[in-house]
């Protein structure tokens, strides 16, 4: 689908119906081209929202191959799409003032990474919001898509809410639920909700940005934070929970992996499974080495 072509329709279509005037966003993060494809291409728009991208740097910063895919996705969405595409090394008073001069009518964040100042987030007409994937209050924090995962829960979701300065207490705009397959890992059950939060997101901002939603405050009494991951999370007891290092393969399926040491030696697990209660590794790779089956 032409995106562009899609953009200036809704435009045409909204001049026409004499809707609202277009609004202006800011999509800060790391997921925000998925996003911002579906704002872009979807045609049920009330009145057309024209996006300013911006895109962090990879949370994997040590992973050269990685950082190169997202660099190459996100600045051929902008281009594509005639998106303008800011990337400051940090969110200081010169950055703050390039978006004040600009007005903003709402800020989106979507896996920023970093801590992003008051007075930025305070600085649209809008304010703004974050699409978390986590049915909030549950699972605050930096990993919530693995603390799923690693605690074995069966269901999870996509929530969107006002931002505040208290790590994800903001007011709830919208929340979908969504099951966790059995055997998913993180990486993919992502994938899922990065989709569906931008569909979320579509259906969300017409009645948001109009003052039709009313947001609904977080029971702060029923939160839980979940951490930042660090390398050594991924280390697991091949005696220990089959269950448990299950979940921690699944969940840290992308990064740190999980592994274990023999003769003082690192050994990544690359795919197993769980069968008849018992964690069976398939495929692993030594340290220095390659790919192998595990059993030999």
């Amino acid at each position: 689908m032409n995106t562009k072509m899609t953009f200036r329709r809704n435009i045409k279509n909204q001049n026409r119906r004499g809707l609202s005037t277009p609004r202006k966003f800011l999509a800060i993060g790391l997921a925000v081209f998925f996003l911002l494809a579906l704002v872009l291409q979807d045609f049920s728009f009330k009145f057309a929202i024209r996006p300013f991208f911006y895109a962090m740097e990879p949370l994997l910063k040590t992973k050269k191959d990685l950082k190169n895919w997202w660099e190459g996705k996100r600045a051929g969405f902008a281009e594509k799409n005639n998106i303008p595409c800011l990337k400051p090394e940090k969110l200081d008073a010169e950055f703050s003032n390039k978006l004040k001069a600009i007005s903003y009518q709402l800020f989106v964040v979507v896996a920023c990474g970093q801590i992003i100042p008051e007075k930025i987030l305070n600085m649209p007409k809008l304010g703004s919001i974050n699409i978390h994937y986590s049915l909030l209050p549950k699972y605050r924090g930096a990993s919530p898509v693995e603390s799923a995962i690693l605690n074995g829960d069966t269901e999870t979701g996509v929530t969107i809410q006002k931002m505040t300065y208290e790590m994800d207490a903001g007011d709830i705009i919208a929340q979908e639920k969504v099951d966790i397959l059995p055997g998913e890992t993180a990486p993919e059950l992502r994938k899922r909700l990065i989709k569906i939060g931008g569909e979320l997101l579509v259906k969300t901002l017409p009645d948001f940005t109009e003052g039709k939603t009313k947001p609904v405050p977080q029971n702060g009494s029923l939160a839980s934070v979940c951490k930042k991951i660090k390398k050594e999370d991924g280390l697991i007891d091949l005696e220990g929970d089959s269950q448990k290092n299950y979940n921690k393969f699944r969940a840290y399926a992308l990064w740190p992996r999980t592994f274990f040491f023999k003769n003082g030696k690192r050994i990544i697990i690359t795919d197993a499974t769980l069968e008849n209660g018992k964690f069976i590794i398939k495929k692993i790779i030594p340290e220095g080495g390659k790919e192998i089956d595990y059993r030999n």
